[in-house]
């Protein structure tokens, strides 16, 4: 299978070079979006993403796109979807573009296509635990309670694009990604009054997440099925999972990316196996060893 198979021609984000970074975000809902640049003669330029412009770099509201710009990955029609999964993982970015032999822009693919073709694979049809195993990161849990400034560190120091919420006995409240926050960062100060030192910033650091979490949290248990977990994301159209236990506490989160690296590592187990001796093909290794 190839990229030609997921590929998107219509209702692409499309901005004008000389849009501002601020228009361009509003345009936007996750910090994986992306919306694709192109000059007064319909070159494509590249993408601008809120993860590159403003978790990676800072650039102001007012900032020319033309000045931020992300060069993602570019795909061609006989890409296989491996390559496809691989380019979204390390680019962070889900979508991304396909070009021609001439290298002009013909469409996208998106990580939620790729998601809906793995619906129809019999290897998804396996429980979120045997998943989990193979996740290297451990799961981040902040209190309703923390402020804004304690989180705003937490996302600096880890590159993490969400956090789990929850309550003072460690179950689940909510949701918060660095996107929910994009808006209130890029506001410019107001001049301050008595008792602010420096404007509105200021009482934003200091604001409890719990006033921008989302509480809307697709929730799983371990046992449930990874596909169980693609079908949510993809009919409710939010990049996560939030794995819990039966006293609603969060053990892990289960997101696009960790279902994008378990078909990548799914498709390279299949790609040594093409290579192995018919004989090892039929019996387990374990039976030789007897």
């Amino acid at each position: 299978m190839s990229a030609q198979k997921i590929i998107k021609t219509e209702n692409i984000i499309k901005i004008s070079s000389d849009e501002l970074l601020e228009s361009a975000l509003k345009k936007l809902s996750s910090s994986h979006d992306a919306a694709f640049v192109f000059d007064e003669k319909n070159n494509f330029l590249g993408v601008v993403n809120p993860y590159y412009c403003l978790i990676k770099s800072s650039f102001p509201a007012n900032t020319k796109v033309i000045n931020c710009l992300f060069h993602p990955p570019k795909l061609k029609m006989n890409d296989s979807l491996i390559k496809v999964a691989e380019a979204l993982i390390n680019s962070k970015v889900h979508y991304l573009p396909i070009v021609d032999d001439k290298d002009k822009f013909v469409g996208i693919v998106s990580a939620r296509r790729l998601l809906k073709f793995f619906l129809e694979d019999e290897r998804f049809k396996i429980k979120i635990n045997d998943v989990l195993k193979f996740k290297k990161k451990p799961l981040l849990v902040v209190k309703e309670d923390d402020t804004v400034g304690f989180v705003l560190k937490n996302f600096q120091k880890t590159h993490y694009s969400k956090l789990v919420v929850v309550d003072r006995d460690f179950k689940l409240k909510g949701l918060l990604s660095y996107f929910d926050l994009i808006y209130y960062l890029m506001m410019p100060k107001h001049k301050a009054h008595m008792g602010e030192r420096n404007g509105t910033k200021i009482n934003f650091y200091h604001q409890p997440v719990r006033n921008f979490m989302k509480t809307f949290v697709l929730t799983l248990q371990q046992d449930d099925l990874l596909s169980n977990a693609i079908d949510l994301i993809l009919d409710k159209k939010i990049g996560s999972v939030v794995i819990i236990n039966e006293e609603k506490k969060p053990k892990q989160i289960i997101t696009t990316r960790d279902i994008l690296s378990f078909f990548v590592r799914k498709e390279k187990e299949k790609e040594k196996l093409r290579f192995l001796p018919p004989f090892l093909k039929i019996r387990p290794f374990a039976q030789f060893a007897r």
